[in-house]
């Protein structure tokens, strides 16, 4: 036997073990009308062991599937799968190929995005956590003169996944907005914001200047903590070091994909069924008036902050 399968098996009995500390108390609350013998899950309907199953996680009901015949079919319920998907999910996935289950969704979120929103949005699910991510595309975002030709182009997608990124091609002002509504989010979840560029042969006026950015909750004061600085050129000189130290200066990293990505910053998402937020994410440079050109502005992505150990 494999390691892998006496973990699913040790899951699987503890699993077990609270359901029948469950059935066992719901009898002895019942004695009063005559039911004295416990009830075996074996016995249960395959819709409510399908209940059951559904308050677990993802992970915890492919284990049961693979260890038990029993709840293999009551896996395989849209009932399960229904509290594992986005309860909008419909909105959200309606310009996508018909699935025939709720489960087929959910391994659709999770190991592949889908574009919605006319394609100018990019949703997906973290394998490790189920929780969801999205992508807001370049022209889902509120850019200062991004419709002058003079000022930025507009071109395909070198991955063909949006059908446009918007290429700078000369400002001095530049500012980037984007704005979601934290319903397309994983509720109770810490997220972390992303601009996703590229950086053309001939990019100029990024040089040791810092780009302010904030992201928060609109309508709300936000605190001058919420406010960081980045700087979009990675070779930064002594000099701009020292002068900026107290602005907590975030450079770019290189992604797997080949782009560049810097963080904005960080928001907690209480979600709910009525809680909905309009969040904002906002890269400003308007002080030092330098013409800048040469970067390519994919868009913003907004994934769960990863805890560090």
């Amino acid at each position: 036997m494999t390691k892998q399968r006496c973990v699913h098996q040790e899951r699987f009995r503890k699993l077990v073990q609270r359901l029948k500390k469950t059935l066992r108390l719901s009898s002895a609350s019942d004695n009063s009308h005559g039911l004295t013998e416990l009830v075996s899950l074996h016995d249960l309907p395959e819709e409510c062991l399908s209940i059951i199953i559904s308050f677990t996680s993802p992970r915890d009901a492919l284990n049961l599937a693979s260890v038990s015949k029993t709840f293999e079919s009551a896996v395989q319920s849209n009932i399960v799968w229904e509290k594992f998907i986005p309860p909008e999910y419909k909105s959200l996935i309606s310009q996508s190929p018909d699935f025939l289950s709720k489960k087929e969704v959910f391994f659709a979120l999770r190991d592949k995005s889908i574009l919605i929103d006319d394609g100018k949005k990019m949703l997906w699910k973290e394998r490790e956590n189920a929780k969801r991510c999205i992508m807001l595309s370049a022209m889902n975002l509120s850019i200062t003169w991004g419709n002058t030709p003079q000022s930025w182009r507009w071109i395909p997608d070198p991955e063909a996944r949006f059908e446009a990124v918007a290429e700078l091609l000369e400002v001095c002002l530049f500012e980037i907005r984007g704005r979601i509504s934290s319903r397309f989010l994983s509720p109770r979840t810490r997220y972390s914001a992303y601009i996703v560029f590229m950086k053309q042969n001939i990019c100029y006026g990024f040089e040791n200047v810092s780009v302010e950015v904030v992201v928060g909750v609109v309508g709300q004061n936000l605190e001058d903590s919420c406010r960081r600085y980045v700087c979009f050129d990675e070779a930064r000189d002594e000099q701009f070091r020292r002068r900026d130290r107290g602005k907590n200066l975030v450079k770019p990293e290189r992604r797997k994909d080949g782009w560049m990505e810097i963080k904005l910053g960080e928001f907690f998402n209480e979600g709910g069924l009525s809680s909905y937020d309009d969040i904002e994410m906002v890269a400003l440079e308007n002080k030092l008036r330098h013409w800048k050109r040469g970067l390519i502005i994919r868009g913003i992505e907004i994934r769960p902050t990863k805890i560090r150990q």
